[in-house]
């Protein structure tokens, strides 16, 4: 009995101790630019032998550093309830489940807090134990950092590019401008490229990638334009 109560003891000082760090780490990077990601470090030579370092591209800058359409164009194609969710769109959830049901193609349902969490923390796997702790990270984000930060570090830290990560690289890389400069529909094709920014180019764009150019473009307007951001950022 001592050594079972000796065990539950153990696990329960670990547990408290994983979350005081976590707590920490959230309460840090709602304050400081995370310096790289997950997602960053399995793309360097550490991980996977495939790029060094100075292949990686990444520089974080403020929202208001940002054009007004960047994040418009992230919402409009990502996440559109972004404002009103706490971390989960359980409508979209339930419609991916039956779509998926019916379909190869699998269609995922992530909010852009859920795709922050992963980034700066998690790996690219499916596996349940990944979603449980990409749960767990979204809602101590959500209950941390205000929805204007998660937008900001969504913005800097997702691939928009093989090596390419935030908005303000692909922007410079793609149309020679800081990411303030880019007008709708350069903002909308850079988003465009997600979830696949290796296989994408906005230099290069196919004809699926301008049919969703034009998509993303629809839906800011359809959403209210630049108007919604008023909600929970301060320009």
């Amino acid at each position: 009995m001592k050594k079972i109560f000796g065990f539950l003891k153990f696990i329960a000082s670990f547990i408290l101790i994983y979350t005081a760090f976590v707590v920490f780490l959230f309460l840090f990077f709602r304050f400081v630019d995370p310096p790289a990601t997950s997602f960053i470090y399995a793309d360097s030579d550490a991980i996977t032998g495939l790029f060094s370092w100075s292949d990686i591209k990444h520089k974080s800058v403020s929202i208001q550093n940002m054009s007004k359409y960047a994040p418009l164009a992230a919402i409009a194609s990502e996440d559109q309830m972004f404002f009103e969710h706490f971390g989960f769109d359980f409508q979209q959830i339930e419609k991916a489940m039956k779509e998926n049901k019916r379909r190869k193609r699998v269609r995922g349902a992530s909010t852009i807090s859920m795709q922050v969490a992963k980034n700066l923390f998690l790996w690219n796997t499916k596996l349940v134990i990944r979603k449980g702790f990409e749960a767990y990270y979204t809602l101590l984000m959500e209950s941390l950092w205000s929805k204007e930060r998660i937008l900001e570090v969504y913005l800097n830290v997702a691939e928009m590019g093989k090596g390419i990560y935030g908005i303000e690289t692909a922007s410079q890389i793609y149309y020679k401008k800081k990411a303030i400069k880019l007008n709708a529909s350069e903002a909308a094709t850079i988003i465009a490229i997600l979830p696949n920014p290796k296989k994408r180019n906005p230099k290069r764009p196919t004809g699926y990638l301008l049919n969703r150019r034009a998509h993303i473009l629809e839906q800011m307007n359809l959403i209210g334009g630049v108007g919604i951001l008023k909600e929970g950022i301060s320009y």
